[in-house]
């Protein structure tokens, strides 16, 4: 038994998981009527909805409010009509040309990304495969492709859905937020996690990162050190690391750590384990997906664009 689906390319309703190679069967206009009546009447209709793209934008900031967000950064929709009606939304990490036109060929008419497309309002717009060749690249791309562009960047940064994040995939007992927005404990910067095993070592724990995010992290410290105190953070740590000396951590465990930060840190007798900006930041997009969801997209009309593969680490080799 087949199940209807969408064929993006030609805009038609078919059957797929019929039978491999089997020729299609001619139906009379009594079977049509039945087809349809079931289709009415089945999940095709109950997947059915109506949301614009403001009304997302709004159930999305109830969640994540620009009045969270740092002052210079830019929160909700950015590009696009509000009244126009959401088909398919796609999430990433950056709103790059590459990730619109991935999010268009999709069938998708909205991408919700964690970065924004500009901070200061580009200069000018032109065709170009990287912001990095004009700065309207990736608004002119939008347009073109008629793609509604809004982010949720330091909003989400702060958001009570980011505080579990990163202690709920290293297996640790998030116990408060290192710098809480004021008036709301549950929100704000750096984590402060308990580690339920009070063998972790230094060593295990990185090797646990390299584990759970598919990728070995940069370390320093004595990989023979136990932990029982960490604190972590998404992207870039700023004055996190020095609020994390002042919680008593033993590691800290981050997106984007400065090399004399990390040697001001380590000094003061904190190991540091660097993750890499997007690889902390990339599992924000299933959170991204969730709130989606929660909004009323079906489930089947949101994709992730995977932006995973951006860096590679080559073995070592011996020249």
């Amino acid at each position: 038994m087949g199940r209807y689906v969408m064929d993006m390319a030609s805009k038609k309703i078919k059957i797929e998981g019929s039978g491999e190679g089997s020729e299609p069967k001619k139906e009379s206009k009594r079977e049509k009527k039945q087809a349809l009546a079931r289709m009415t009447a089945g999940t095709l209709s109950a997947h059915t909805f109506r949301l614009t793209v403001g009304a997302l934008e709004r159930a999305l900031l109830a969640e994540y409010p620009a009045a969270d967000a740092e002052e210079w950064d830019r929160t909700g929709l950015l590009v696009g009509d509000p009244a126009a009606q959401v088909r398919a939304v796609a999430v990433a990490l950056d709103p790059t040309v590459a990730a619109i036109d991935a999010a268009a060929e999709a069938g998708a008419n909205v991408l919700v990304t964690h970065h924004p497309a500009f901070l200061t309002p580009p200069t000018s717009f032109k065709p170009a495969a990287s912001v990095a060749q004009n700065p309207g690249a990736g608004v002119y791309r939008a347009i073109e492709r008629g793609v509604a562009l809004m982010n949720f960047h330091t909003a989400l940064d702060v958001s009570a859905r980011a505080q579990r994040m990163l202690p709920g995939m290293l297996g640790l007992s998030l116990r408060g937020v290192v710098e809480p927005l004021a008036g709301c404990a549950e929100k704000g910067y750096g984590q402060l996690c308990a580690v339920a095993d009070e063998r972790l070592t230094l060593g295990q724990l990185a090797a646990r990162c390299t584990s759970v995010f598919g990728r070995a992290p940069r370390v320093w410290g004595d990989f023979d050190r136990p932990v029982s105190r960490v604190v972590t953070c998404t992207g870039s740590a700023g004055p996190t690391g020095k609020l994390a000396l002042a919680n008593h951590a033993d590691v800290l465990v981050a997106g984007e750590v400065k090399y004399h930060d990390a040697l001001d840190l380590s000094q003061a007798g904190m190991a540091v384990i660097d993750l890499g900006h997007d690889t902390s930041e990339l599992p924000f997009c299933r959170v991204l997906a969730a709130s989606v969801r929660d909004a009323g997209v079906p489930d089947e009309l949101v994709m992730v664009v995977g932006q995973q593969d951006n860096w590679a680490y080559p073995e070592a080799v011996r020249v």
